[in-house]
């Protein structure tokens, strides 16, 4: 199973927990029916002993939530969806394309990184087989200390890419993985909010409770922008890989004397600095539609990513500085 295939069955859970919204229906058809009662009256009889005209207008609002709370699934969240969908579409098919580019663009790079080291005599036997084995066969038994040396520096290449392969799918993988802690996030919140949505309704037609309509709306609507902000994210992300990746390119195929492990580097720091940019994305989702109370969300999210992401970077540092220093040791 694939991270893509999770996000997936999180997208399945949220439809899947939607008819939930009609069973609170009917708790929330009696809060707001006797909210409506007292609305209602309340304003009715303002007007009688004042002495002035009844305004019809206002006394419309509680009868209109009623029909919002009736059906909530289709007029609510239908709407919302439907509203802010071809947004979560175009991001991520703008990160779709960023990333079939990049997978291309590694590809050639590594293309090129093997016909660079199989071109140059004194590296040659390090990627290919063939190469080696002939080398062999032209040294004698007198070549034993160069025949030694030379499985020890093909034994460290391979540790070398051993290593590097190592750390660099172990960042993809967190990489990916802070991606689903924050999609499996906002299902929840989204699931939440759906199912207690009529009760929020309900309560906004009583008096006191009239912003809960709008903070409703708006924490729902920032929750879902958390997926095409992410999405974006990743996108430029993937951006500045391909840059690299073309970078890369341009010098292997220009520089003889080009070394990809400053590049490797480069692309282990992005890595990290993707991984706590990740939990970034609740407060910049925040900055498009105001939420209040989604403050304190953000502010524990950001908290929760710099302590982890100093612990992963500590550790990582900590493990490739142990590597490379036994690595120049030898």
């Amino acid at each position: 199973m694939t991270f893509d295939n999770l996000h997936q069955i999180l997208h399945s859970l949220y439809a899947d927990m939607m008819p939930l919204c009609g069973d609170m229906a009917g708790v929330a058809k009696g809060i707001a029916g006797l909210g409506a009662l007292f609305y209602v009256a309340h304003r009715v009889w303002q007007s009688l002993s004042r002495g002035e005209q009844i305004d019809v207008y206002p006394l419309l609002r509680p009868f209109a939530i009623g029909l919002c709370i009736m059906f909530f699934p289709t007029i609510v969240l239908g709407t919302i969806n439907g509203v802010l969908s071809p947004i979560v579409q175009g991001t991520n098919k703008m990160l779709t394309t960023q990333t079939f580019d990049m997978n291309t663009y590694r590809a050639q790079k590594d293309k090129l990184e093997y016909e660079a080291l199989r071109r140059n005599p004194e590296t040659a036997y390090l990627v290919d087989n063939q190469v080696f084995d002939e080398q062999l066969e032209q040294l004698g038994i007198m070549d034993a200390p160069q025949i030694a040396g030379m499985y020890v520096e093909r034994g460290m290449y391979s540790l070398k890419k051993t290593v590097q392969n190592f750390f660099r799918e172990l960042l993809e993988l967190l990489f990916q993985a802070a991606g689903l802690v924050i999609d499996v996030i906002r299902t929840f919140f989204l699931i939440v909010l759906a199912i207690l949505g009529p009760i929020a309704f309900a309560l906004s037609v009583w008096d006191g409770f009239q912003s809960t309509l709008t903070q409703w709306l708006t924490r729902y609507v920032t929750v879902y922008l958390w997926l095409p902000v992410s999405d974006i994210f990743s996108c430029i992300l993937a951006r500045i890989q391909v840059l690299m990746l073309q970078n890369d390119i341009t010098e292997l195929q220009n520089n003889p004397a080009y070394s990809i492990d400053a590049s490797n580097a480069v692309y282990i720091v992005f890595m990290l600095i993707g991984i706590i940019g990740y939990f970034t994305i609740p407060s910049v989702a925040g900055w498009i539609i105001q939420a209040g109370g989604m403050g304190n969300v953000g502010k524990n999210v950001n908290s929760t990513a710099t302590k982890a992401g100093a612990l992963a970077g500590g550790g990582a540092g900590a493990a490739a500085g142990n590597v490379a220093g036994k690595l120049m040791g030898r």
